[in-house]
């Protein structure tokens, strides 16, 4: 008898807290979201489910201790490996043709970071976050999780999980967040624009965007090298016609392995000790700013761009709000929005997906700014 008290006092049951129960729950609303809802269950699961491992005591599941999780961590993470080559999977998936095709929805996905900005200095002088912080915070506005995951691991790894869960969450919210802006800041006569095709790309076009995109943002911006140069070179494998075995192992097996490692490893640093407090709360409501302003800088902007342009040119603005970087959602929440609202006349789905690409690539050099001016 004695010995099995022993045991019951040296195992996990005894030294549960109120704080594990909270993050049991956590983890099950997200795990619950990603499941019921669909709301991107490729990574919530795996956070989810890490933020259980995390939280079993004496279990050495967390991201901060010292069991396989943390190796996980400490080996891809803090050496800004896995997001990087999550990027490389992504620029296998993206298609740069409606980018190309209308150059000029590149402003777009640069106008629609204006939330990392807003957020960043919002952190830094309202809510008194040191500067690293801010910008770990602020990157949220780009809609981006690796990138997100990338600059806050080397910044503020003690803020990585509410800022991964923010940054994934408002991701997978993006139809629910997004409509009620496209209608404060649209006119009916705006949303009814129709777009002309876009101009027809070269092969030669495409294979070269990355090689030259890839050289001029990383010479531009060191510090984005790493995100900008694997998703241009993951791209190139996509778009040069040779490499069908490489392209297929990049935006398959690879990217769904490396998802699973940094979901398990991201979810495993909420434990309750550093998840818990008013300042995960804050990190939440910031992020909630940041892709707020992203959303509707982006839309401002392509009002003001349509100030220059004749009326057959005009964009409809709408496509702003694709310029943060959740593809495809945000392209496909807008085009069925301006769709809802035309009865159907206007899809604008491909000129939305050219400010959507550009996204990708904007966070990803506002990330290196942040890095540059501040490591």
């Amino acid at each position: 008898m004695k010995s099995a008290i022993e045991l019951l006092s040296q195992s996990g049951f005894a030294n549960l807290g109120w704080g594990n129960w909270v993050m049991f729950l956590i983890a099950g609303i997200l795990i619950f979201l990603a499941i019921r809802k669909n709301y991107e269950p490729l990574l919530l699961i795996p956070i989810g489910f890490g933020t259980i491992l995390a939280n079993l005591p004496l279990a050495e599941m967390g991201s901060y201790g010292e069991g396989i999780i943390a190796l996980i961590y400490d080996s891809g993470i803090k050496t800004e490996l896995l997001p990087p080559i999550i990027f490389l999977g992504v620029g296998v998936l993206t298609d740069f043709r409606p980018l190309l095709g209308r150059p000029l929805t590149f402003l777009l996905g640069a106008s629609a970071q204006l939330g990392i900005f807003v957020a960043a200095v919002g952190a830094a002088y309202v809510m008194d976050f040191t500067p690293k912080e801010a910008a770990s915070i602020g990157i949220i506005g780009g809609a981006d999780g690796p990138t997100s995951i990338f600059l806050a691991s080397q910044l503020a790894p003690h803020l990585l999980g509410p800022i991964a869960v923010a940054a994934y969450s408002y991701m997978s919210l993006v139809p629910i967040i997004q409509p009620p802006i496209l209608r404060m800041l649209t006119t009916h006569k705006e949303r009814a624009i129709d777009m002309p095709q876009a101009k027809p790309v070269s092969r030669t076009a495409v294979i070269l965007f990355p090689i030259v995109t890839g050289i001029i943002a990383s010479l531009a911006i060191p510090s984005s090298a790493p995100l900008i140069g694997l998703l241009m070179f993951g791209n190139l494998l996509r778009e040069c016609g040779v490499t069908e075995r490489l392209r297929k192992t990049a935006g398959g097996a690879l990217i769904d392995i490396v998802t699973i490692f940094l979901g398990l490893a991201v979810g495993a640093t909420m434990d309750s000790a550093h998840f818990l407090n008013l300042r995960t709360l804050m990190v939440l409501v910031l992020g909630a700013v940041a892709f707020a302003f992203s959303t509707a800088g982006g839309i401002v902007f392509a009002k003001v761009i349509n100030l220059f342009l004749t009326h057959g040119k005009r964009i409809n603005p709408c496509i702003g709000a694709a310029g943060v970087s959740a593809v495809p959602m945000a392209a496909r929440v807008v085009q069925k929005f301006v769709s809802d609202n035309t009865d159907g006349r206007v899809n604008p789905l491909m000129p939305a997906m050219g400010p959507n690409v550009a996204g990708v690539i904007g966070s990803a050099v506002a990330a290196g700014v942040f890095l540059t001016l501040l490591m």
